[in-house]
């Protein structure tokens, strides 16, 4: 029986038994700065997660230039790259705010940017065990991990399209957008 106990006493405490629980996102701090060159997804870059945002026109987009005459731009200000998922909370909170305020029909909003660079991750352990099982920096080209926009400085991140007296109403809206996204950015009217 005693020997029964100390099995399950090893299997239970066993290195793979702490390493279960996955590592959470790394911050978008670590992939904020263009450090190497553009890496789309290609043959050679396979396993590539889809990107967060998957919608890039919102609101009436066949409207004509008579209908919108007003134009504002999401201008950055920063040579850095945008995640994919700062750039679908973006376009969620520009969309909800002119939605509330004046109406699903009363714009045409489209993302300028889109997220082709493939950030990668060289995965390792933090657990109990786990010096026994990494391999440091031997092998150490990353998997995918995600995509980024890599923006350049006075790039558009996003035009919005409405009437003129939506003006007030829009810049708020690319106001609340710019929480959302990394760097600093300007609203150009």
């Amino acid at each position: 029986s005693s020997r029964v106990l100390w099995t399950l006493a090893v299997t239970q405490f066993s290195p793979r038994w702490f390493c279960a629980g996955i590592m959470g996102r790394r911050p978008a701090r670590c992939y904020r700065y263009q450090k190497n060159k553009p890496y789309p997804k290609s043959r050679f870059c396979r396993g590539v997660p889809d990107p967060k945002i998957r919608i890039y026109d919102i609101g009436k987009k066949r409207a004509s230039v008579d209908e919108f005459p007003l134009c504002v731009h999401l201008v950055s200000r920063e040579l850095e790259q945008v995640s994919s998922e700062s750039l679908e909370a973006a376009r969620v909170a520009c969309n909800k705010y002119i939605t509330k305020n004046g109406g699903k029909d009363s714009f045409h909003m489209r993302i300028r940017v889109h997220p082709f660079h493939v950030l990668r991750i060289n995965k390792m352990l933090s657990c109990a065990g786990a010096d026994r099982l990494q391999t440091g920096m031997r092998g150490a080209f990353g998997k995918p991990l995600g995509t980024v926009a890599r923006v350049a400085i006075n790039q558009i991140l996003m035009s919005v399209r409405a009437k003129d007296e939506a003006l007030p109403n829009v810049v708020e809206a690319l106001r609340r957008t710019k929480f959302k996204l990394p760097g600093r950015q300007h609203i150009l009217v």
